[in-house]
């Protein structure tokens, strides 16, 4: 029985890559990628500047992350690509049914991901921080959250930093949650005053607030480290490794730095990272 059970799960597993593959398996996304495959990646497609879907495919930070990574794991040309919505509240779950190969999505690394996926990077490190109406003159830090009402994203853990005590919070603040699908929701119930704050990562918000023209300011009051990460199947080590090898490339040759001012540039209490975060280690 336990034979059997060892083959029905290779059986599984190669059904998996299969599906993710078309006709043909792969033991890694690199090896797709480098045989010419089609990649499926996960964005945002709600999150301007980051990932937002305009016309047949989404346009942002880390769409263009992602092509510039692939490229280079594809010896500098250009991967195929096929672009798939992956939410905060689906981004595991689509990694693990093989509905994507890899995700570049906002999508910080923490140990309780890490249990469940694997992470290449991270690229970049985002602040978790607080934006509000222009006119609203009684959120200046962190701690003016006390008594607010503020989002609570599906699949987001950002809330947690602002209401939890430690380890996992960092404020501890009794602050009222209101439940939303997404951010670009969040920012709706904001512009309406059924909140009183976002609060997420910093390029998250500077997006938002760049598309709102003017509605909306963050505070620039950022207190924790948000590595992102790029998510891919747990196991993938040959990847991973691919992985951080392009990151390390795009960041010394300038093309990181780059896109960073290319969608962030300008944003008023807004400061870009300048150099490479030091990879962690593949597993």
């Amino acid at each position: 029985m336990r034979r059997l059970g060892a083959v029905v799960t290779g059986v599984g597993m190669l059904a998996a890559l299969a599906a993710c593959g078309g006709d043909k398996t792969y033991a890694s996304v690199l090896e797709k990628v480098q045989d010419g495959g089609k990649v499926v990646v996960g964005t945002k497609w709600d999150q301007p500047s980051l990932g937002l879907k305009k016309g047949s495919e989404p346009e942002g930070f880390d769409v263009d992350v992602a092509k510039a990574v692939l490229k280079e794991m594809n010896g500098g040309k250009d991967a195929t690509i096929e672009w798939k919505e992956s939410a905060s509240s689906n981004r595991e779950p689509f990694l693990q049914n093989g509905t994507v190969d890899i995700i570049f999505a906002t999508y910080s690394i923490t140990e309780e991901r890490k249990a469940k996926v694997s992470f290449g990077g991270p690229y970049v490190i985002a602040h978790q921080d607080i934006m509000v109406r222009k006119d609203d003159a009684a959120i200046n830090a962190p701690q003016d959250l006390k008594g607010k009402k503020i989002c609570k994203a599906a699949g987001s853990n950002s809330y947690k930093r602002v209401t939890d005590p430690p380890p996992d919070g960092k404020l501890d603040i009794d602050a009222t949650t209101v439940d939303a699908a997404n951010y670009s929701e969040c920012v709706q119930k904001l512009s309406g005053s059924n909140l009183d704050a976002v609060t997420t990562d910093d390029l998250i918000l500077a997006g938002f607030a760049k598309q709102a023209g003017g509605n909306f300011k963050v505070l620039g009051q950022g207190f924790t480290d948000e590595k992102y990460g790029i998510g891919l199947k747990k196991g993938d080590t040959k990847t991973c490794e691919a992985v951080n090898t392009a990151v390390k490339k795009i960041w010394d040759n300038g093309t990181m730095k780059q896109l960073l001012e290319k969608w962030f540039g300008g944003i008023e209490g807004l400061k870009l990272s300048e150099t490479a975060p030091p990879a962690e280690g593949c597993s």
